[in-house]
């Protein structure tokens, strides 16, 4: 039986050797792209996350990502200098930072992401009914205790 915190500690390990496995499953994200810059995680994380939701702010990708504002603008700086990212003023309010990723980029990005899903629905496709459901119901925890702690970093 699991304590609450060594619950945690578990959490913690599964999760990240889960998407570093299937990062090294699928390949990363933006090595086929001519990069000025060697990207980190935090740069790659914004980068995948602006390839899902082209368009999104500056402050909406912070949110998401769980990052202050400051430290993600200072990405997109970064970014968008290594010609990755592009900013674009919001049609409607010019303070807004609009983000899309580049041609390149996107291209990247979409090969990745469609990589990272074949492998693991491969996987997905070795597990039995029960185990399916097992990890749908974890999902949803997942997904409660995500909120919840949106909910107090508000």
């Amino acid at each position: 039986m699991h304590t609450r915190a060594t619950l945690a500690g578990d959490l913690f390990g599964t999760i990240g050797r889960f998407r570093r496995q299937l990062r090294r499953s699928a390949g990363r994200s933006f090595d086929s792209v001519d990069a000025k810059v060697t990207l980190t995680e935090s740069q790659a994380e914004l980068l995948r996350l602006v390839g899902r939701q082209p368009g999104i702010s500056v402050s909406q990708a912070a949110g998401e990502l769980g990052w202050a504002a400051n430290t993600a603008s200072t990405l997109v700086s970064k970014l968008s200098a290594a010609d990755l990212l592009v900013r674009e003023p919001d049609a409607d309010d010019r303070r807004i930072g609009r983000l899309r990723l580049t041609a390149s980029a996107q291209s990247a990005a979409d090969i990745a992401r469609a990589a990272r899903r074949e492998a693991l629905a491969e996987a997905l496709d070795e597990l039995a009914d029960d185990e399916i459901d097992q990890l749908t119901a974890g999902l949803d925890v997942l997904t409660k205790i995500t909120r919840m702690l949106q909910e107090r970093q508000a």
